[in-house]
């Protein structure tokens, strides 16, 4: 029968395109979906608590590996099985978060790609708002409070502040209905720019918090592409389609017999810078030649 792989994502629209990457990844290995393999997607629509009651239908279902994105989704798939491998396709700090015992032997039925290169990535987000912000005194951080690796999250961009002579400021947000007071809070502070610490709930919500930057005339700078893509105006981080992409070599190698114990999580190699030149021009920003030139991608 075709080898059966249910991908287990956040939005339907606003993940189609990382579906669409781990489709171009199996493609890539000689897989047919609907031939040699079945891909059925569940969706949590940005409702954490349902995880669980999706999780336990995936294994009902007995499938053959479960894909998923972020550390709550891995989470919900380890409670519902110890048997069936699990393939995390962005996981943070996975090793701190109970879900593998060392990246380089797993030991479990965990494995895949984490998104983490450790605290200085968060101090390097501030460093390139300064780059492109020099007179910079105060940044909020709009974060998820729920999500539990922003903690260590907030620790190091706290400690980065510190050393470049930044206040820091939290703004939390649980939800869309969260974010109107989470953006005023950050203009009553005055703030003068911000950086998204970035989960599954916030990367759904991305096109409002995109078009609230604008409209609050603040700089903003998350951890992907996509946030770029929805209006604020830089990343510097991961490629989430290429980790997707990645992901389809674990589910190959496990099809074909490989543990999931056995085979090492993958750390990233490759960050992209990309910024925004439609929001700068909406912000009244000239950015610097120098750091334009720097960029992996420029949206114009």
């Amino acid at each position: 029968r075709p080898a059966d792989v249910r991908a287990h994502a956040e939005l339907a629209e606003q993940a189609v395109h990382l579906l669409k990457a781990f489709e171009g990844g199996l493609r890539d290995l000689g897989y047919r979906v609907g031939q040699n393999v079945i891909i059925e997607a569940r969706f949590a629509q940005a409702r954490v608590e349902r995880l669980p009651e999706l999780a336990a239908d995936l294994v009902r279902l007995n499938v053959d590996v479960i894909v998923t994105a972020v550390n709550s989704n891995t989470i919900a798939a380890k409670q519902a099985t110890t048997t069936i491998p699990i393939v995390m396709t962005s996981g943070n700090d996975p090793v701190g978060a109970g879900l593998v015992a060392s990246l380089a032997r797993p030991g479990g039925n965990i494995t895949g790609l984490s998104q983490d290169t450790g605290d200085e990535i968060n101090g390097k987000r501030l460093e390139l708002l300064k780059d492109v912000l020099p007179k910079l005194s105060r940044v909020a951080v709009l974060s998820n409070p729920d999500f539990a690796p922003n903690q260590a999250r907030w620790k190091a961009t706290a400690d980065a502040a510190r050393k470049l002579g930044l206040a820091l400021l939290s703004a939390e947000a649980r939800g869309l209905d969260d974010l109107e007071r989470a953006f005023a809070s950050m203009t009553k502070e005055r703030a003068g720019a911000f950086v998204v610490l970035g989960d599954a709930v916030l990367f759904n919500y991305r096109g409002q918090i995109g078009s609230m930057a604008t409209r609050n005339r603040l700089p903003a700078i998350s951890n992907v592409k996509e946030y770029a893509e929805a209006g604020l105006l830089v990343s510097y981080g991961v490629s989430l389609p290429d980790m997707w992409r990645r992901a389809a070599t674990y589910v190959d190698k496990i099809l074909k017999g490989a543990k999931p114990a056995d085979l090492p999580v993958e750390q990233p190699t490759k960050f992209e810078l990309v910024i925004n030149l439609k929001t700068a021009k909406a912000l009244g920003l000239t950015l610097p030649q120098s750091f334009v030139a720097r960029t992996d991608q420029v949206i114009e």
